[in-house]
């Protein structure tokens, strides 16, 4: 088992909202990893903007009871994520994909729930896949 779960906008999105296509496969993964799950500022942001009004009050409530936490520092990792986001401009990278590749590097045994086909075309230290789950 993973020792630092993290968890994109995406997968916030499919465990909340029940009518998501991969709510499913989203709380299945919700029952196997322990948490808190690690994610970045921006990521939160994305995932309260997808959600709206009806999703906000669970999402906050992931937060109150520390079951989603924020991990990551961008301002002391603003130059790896720049030169993420300009490495991956033609996809194109956003922020908060940036800062999750970034959080693979610097935590220990990271494993990324989401349901993002991006992270499979992302590399962290330039080369190695992203340690992720996705929906088959």
């Amino acid at each position: 088992m993973a020792a630092n779960v993290l968890v994109d906008a995406s997968f916030i999105v499919a465990l909340i909202n029940r009518a998501d296509d991969n709510h499913s496969w989203a709380a299945a993964q919700a029952s196997a990893f322990a948490r808190p799950w690690r994610t970045c500022e921006p990521a939160l942001s994305d995932a309260f903007h997808l959600l709206g009004a009806p999703g906000a009050t669970q999402l906050t409530a992931l937060l109150a009871r520390r079951a989603l936490i924020g991990g990551f520092q961008i301002d002391e990792n603003m130059a790896d994520v720049v030169k993420l986001l300009q490495r991956y401009a033609d996809i194109p990278m956003s922020l908060a994909d940036a800062c999750l590749v970034r959080m693979t590097e610097i935590l220990s045994d990271p494993t990324l729930l989401t349901t993002n086909p991006d992270f499979r075309i992302y590399r962290r230290h330039g080369r190695q896949a992203i340690p992720c789950l996705l929906p088959v």
